[in-house]
C-alpha cells in the first residue's frame, strides 16, 4: 500500500529531509569568485558582425589602448 502525500506532484522521497540536507548551505558562497572571473559585454549587432571572434575584439581593443597612450601634438588638437 502506497502512503498518501499532501502534494501529488511531490516526488521527493520522505528519507530526503531538506532541512538536514541543506542546513550547512551558504547563499552566494561562490558569487564573488564568479563575478571576478566573468566580464561579459553585449556587442551591438553591427559591431559583432565586424568582430566575429573573441580574438578579433581583443586585438582591436588592444590597438585602441595603444593609440590612447600616444602623445597628442598641439598641431593635431585643432
Amino acid at each position: 500500500m502506497k502512503a498518501e502525500t499532501s502534494d501529488p506532484n511531490d516526488d521527493l522521497r520522505p528519507e530526503y529531509d531538506l532541512t538536514t540536507l541543506l542546513k550547512d548551505g551558504v547563499r552566494g558562497k561562490y558569487a564573488a569568485a564568479f563575478a571576478r572571473g566573468t566580464n561579459l559585454v553585449l556587442l551591438a549587432p553591427d559591431v559583432a558582425q565586424a568582430f566575429p571572434t573573441e580574438a578579433s575584439v581583443n586585438e582591436a581593443l588592444r590597438l585602441v589602448m595603444r593609440l590612447a597612450e600616444l602623445p597628442v601634438s598641439p598641431a593635431s588638437s585643432r
